[in-house]
């Protein structure tokens, strides 16, 4: 296990012999990240580094579990002294306080009205070099299994002509994920694991691109969970981990289930106006 020290903030070299200028703010913040992880004496078992390429396009895809899973899947790239560009949703762009890092460190915005912007933006990227970063199932699973994932990854890589690096996360959840209060516990261990690349091959279908992916993160994910160090100390604890392996997270139909009502409410929310919007909307009509 590895714990961030005082001497990794502020080590030379951390981001290879010559960094891109323009990625100056990325680096700040992820050496602000290491202080972070350090105070908090996170122990990081990060494995399958030497899989993430030292130079070109690569799509990593990773299964998604907190909401710190993007700093965690970073540190599997530093050792090659790559930055992933991460796609994320919009929202937090146009966040006031998020957006102005989002955009320093050259991520990716996910509008889902306008879904083809993000994909060119992403495919440029990978073609110039990038590595990108991808949640393809597109928002964090409360079973704590691989859910369904997006097409958008396989489609990108076969346009890229790009490799894939399945990944999985795990441990992170129990500081902070959906459906749960934040816990800022110190000492929590966090698994990062980076698979083999997956080669597109010549005419390969998406849905069969799509199909290696989630078997490889599943199986990594599976992997991150079994060797994981730490287990539920009581029956209170064991929400943190899935169903298959004894614990009390939701199963996969029960998440998709609770997933699919709350969509529903969520459109409901969206159509409903307020009294205040209806009144902006016969103004504008004016």
């Amino acid at each position: 296990m590895y714990t961030a020290s005082w001497q990794d903030v502020v080590r030379p070299g951390l981001y290879g012999a010559s960094p891109d200028p323009k990625d100056k703010p990325y680096r700040i913040i992820i050496r602000i990240a290491l202080v972070v992880f350090r105070l908090f004496r996170f122990r990081f078992d990060v494995r399958g580094s030497e899989h993430v390429p030292p130079t070109g396009g690569a799509i990593i895809c990773s299964n998604h579990v907190s909401f710190f899973d993007f700093t965690f899947l970073g540190l599997a790239a530093l050792p090659q002294h790559r930055l992933v560009r991460f796609m994320a949703k919009k929202a937090v762009f146009d966040h006031g306080f998020s957006g102005r890092f989002m955009r320093a460190m050259r991520h990716i915005p996910v509008d889902r009205r306008v879904g083809t912007a993000a994909f060119e933006t992403a495919v440029r990227a990978l073609k110039d070099g990038e590595i990108v970063g991808i949640f393809p199932e597109a928002t964090i699973s409360t079973s704590f299994t691989v859910k369904d994932l997006k097409a958008g990854a396989a489609r990108m890589a076969i346009d890229a002509g790009v490799p894939i690096l399945p990944a999985a996360v795990w441990g992170g959840h129990r500081v902070a994920t959906k459906n749960h209060k934040v816990e800022l516990r110190r000492g929590i261990p966090v698994t990062v694991i980076v698979g083999e690349s997956i080669i597109p091959e010549p005419g390969e279908k998406v849905q069969v691109l799509l199909r290696r992916t989630r078997a490889a993160m599943e199986a990594l994910l599976d992997e991150a969970q079994r060797t994981y160090p730490d287990q539920p100390a009581t029956d209170d604890e064991r929400w943190w981990q899935p169903a298959h392996l004894g614990g009390t997270a939701p199963t996969p139909a029960e998440a998709a289930t609770a997933d699919a009502v709350r969509a529903a409410g969520q459109e409901v929310r969206k159509r409903k106006k307020s009294p205040l919007a209806r009144v902006r909307d016969r103004l504008r009509r004016r």
